[in-house]
């Protein structure tokens, strides 16, 4: 009976996935994992993404359910480092990497400081994917971003993060009050796209504000201390 047959018959046991894991997770046949990497019911177990063996390894990182981060650092470093490896795991990774820019930027920052290599398909999601869900992104973290991908810099790339901010209309005022105090104390930290284009917004939003004239006040020296910071 050969792997094969022996899996599919192995799938009408209620504890299918018990059974092949004892049998195949770490059997000594290559052919036999990377079998059992596709066929395993719950997807590849997580063990399976950082096999010896490449082919067994990219079976698994592309029929994982692991999330992202976990995924990439599980995953055998030879895929990694191989340009023509990584080849056969960039369709799983574009799709992960279209989940982490659609997110808070947390977990992709992290990914990316792990695995620089990665940063062209980063890159591309940014600038061309699409945004499902309104997970806004920070001011911080969109500056380490643009910091990590300095060498990618582009003015599609500025405005595929840009997008991802919360746009300003979004705020009460008074939560635009306190967001513009928050970028001033964190001026020396932030990307000089971020600072230029929130100096921009805060202006608009100032001259569509009727405020007392002190109060207007303040608030300009506030956008003029951002502004300030990136001339």
């Amino acid at each position: 009976m050969t792997y094969r047959e022996h899996i599919e018959a192995l799938k009408d046991d209620l504890d299918f996935e018990e059974q092949g894991d004892a049998i195949y997770l770490e059997h000594s046949d290559d052919e036999a994992r990377l079998l059992w990497a596709f066929h395993r019911p719950s997807g590849s177990h997580p063990i399976q993404v950082g096999d010896p063996n490449t082919d067994v390894a990219i079976m698994a990182f592309n029929h994982s359910r692991l999330g992202a981060l976990e995924r990439f650092i599980r995953l055998n470093p030879a895929v990694i480092d191989n340009h023509d490896l990584r080849r056969h795991i960039r369709n799983r990774s574009r799709m992960l990497f279209r989940a982490l820019v659609d997110n808070d930027f947390s977990e992709l920052l992290e990914v990316l400081r792990l695995f620089p290599v990665f940063m062209d398909q980063a890159c591309d999601q940014m600038v061309h994917g699409r945004i499902w869900n309104e997970n806004f992104v920070s001011a911080l973290r969109a500056s380490q971003f643009l910091e990590l991908a300095e060498d990618h810099i582009s003015d599609t790339l500025c405005e595929g993060v840009l997008r991802r901010l919360k746009p300003l209309s979004h705020y009460s005022f008074d939560e635009a009050k306190e967001l513009l105090s928050e970028l001033v104390s964190q001026a020396q930290k932030l990307h000089q796209v971020i600072k230029a284009y929130y100096s921009v917004e805060f202006e608009t939003w100032l001259s569509r504000e009727k405020l007392h004239p002190l109060q207007n006040i303040v608030l300009t020296k506030q956008i003029h201390q951002l502004k300030g910071n990136h001339e």
